[in-house]
């Protein structure tokens, strides 16, 4: 019974202290902290709180914040679906080079629905950045990357790879 009482107690003291992060000026936090904070109401689905906080940080150019509210307007997630807004962001944050964005860039360039328009030189060289950038932490993303680059490799033209590798040797992120 006391276990009980325990295991309770510690879900509402976690529920307490997350709500009060969450209502604590933004200063008062850290970055990470307000990460944090937003991935976990994700996590549990509460879309608001992960868009209240993600979006002024997103608007600050955070790559990661502008991602991952990029990642929600993919989704349809707590904002309504706009795939154009998504792109929007993930340029925002790939041109900044955050691997995630430029890998999910170059997957709406090569393998996504309508916005951006369809580009394989544009989606070969944003997946191909990102396979650069990725860390060990994000393996499978990265295999998933080499997946998809030899896909869009073997559709390709010759003319196009030269094109998608002197777009990749060209490129300088953005700060």
């Amino acid at each position: 019974m006391i276990n009980v009482f325990r295991t309770a107690f510690s879900s509402v003291l976690l529920a307490c202290a997350t709500a009060l992060m969450a209502l604590a000026p933004a200063g008062a936090q850290s970055l990470e902290e307000r990460m944090r904070t937003a991935a976990g109401a994700y996590e549990r689905k509460d879309f608001a709180l992960s868009v209240s906080i993600w979006r002024p940080l997103a608007q600050d150019g955070n790559a990661e914040a502008q991602t991952l509210l990029g990642a929600m307007y993919w989704q349809g997630e707590g904002v309504p679906r706009d795939h154009k807004e998504a792109a929007r962001l993930y340029l925002l944050a790939a041109e900044q080079g955050y691997a995630r964005a430029q890998n999910d860039l170059g997957f709406m360039y090569g393998f996504g629905e309508g916005i951006p328009p369809h580009d394989d030189v544009q989606a070969y060289k944003w997946i191909s950045l990102a396979i650069d950038r990725y860390t060990v932490k994000n393996q499978e993303r990265r295999d998933q990357a080499i997946k998809d680059r030899a896909t869009l490799a073997a559709r390709m033209s010759k003319s196009q790879l030269a094109e998608a590798e002197a777009a990749i040797k060209a490129w300088q992120p953005k700060q």
